[in-house]
């Protein structure tokens, strides 16, 4: 399959991250408490372009000495992805598909978690006392999603 939309080069994808590290930056001089998403196998030694890009941002906003932060590093996002105005991945598209049916075979850190149950999960962790940087697998975001649905159906 061919994409008709060209991906982004490199460079272009390390600016595009080191811009929003600004943002984040910026934000971060407001906020006491920051929450990001990043990801699983993020670490700015990376082989991997796209961790290795995360991985940086990681290190940056741990450089900014905040308070609190939270970092989830979630495993494969599950959710709709076209309101968000992102290209379309083959491979991604497929692994949404196939991956939830197997999710029971894979160990818990790299079971697919859904990107509304991350959202629920980083609003709880931020609304906790913790470490002053955690670091958040797909198994620990569910759990907290979890418990943060139990929670409000009571």
């Amino acid at each position: 399959m061919v994409s008709a939309r060209p991906k982004p080069s490199r460079p272009r994808v390390a600016v595009a991250g080191a811009s929003g590290l600004v943002g984040q930056a910026v934000l971060a001089l407001l906020a006491s408490r920051l929450a990001v998403v990043s990801a699983m196998g993020a670490s700015a030694r990376s082989a991997v372009f796209y961790n290795r890009v995360k991985g940086e941002m990681e290190q940056a906003l741990i450089a900014l000495d905040l308070p609190r932060l939270v970092i989830a590093q979630p495993a494969l996002l599950l959710g709709e992805r076209a309101s968000l105005g992102q290209a379309s991945r083959p491979g991604e598209a497929l692994a949404q598909r196939w991956l939830p049916r197997l999710a029971h075979l894979l160990p818990r850190r790299l079971r697919p978690i859904r990107a509304d149950a991350v959202a629920l999960a980083m609003i709880a962790a931020l609304a906790a006392d913790g470490d002053v940087v955690s670091r958040l697998s797909s198994d620990r975001l569910q759990a907290l999603a979890d418990q943060s649905r139990a929670r409000s159906k009571h």
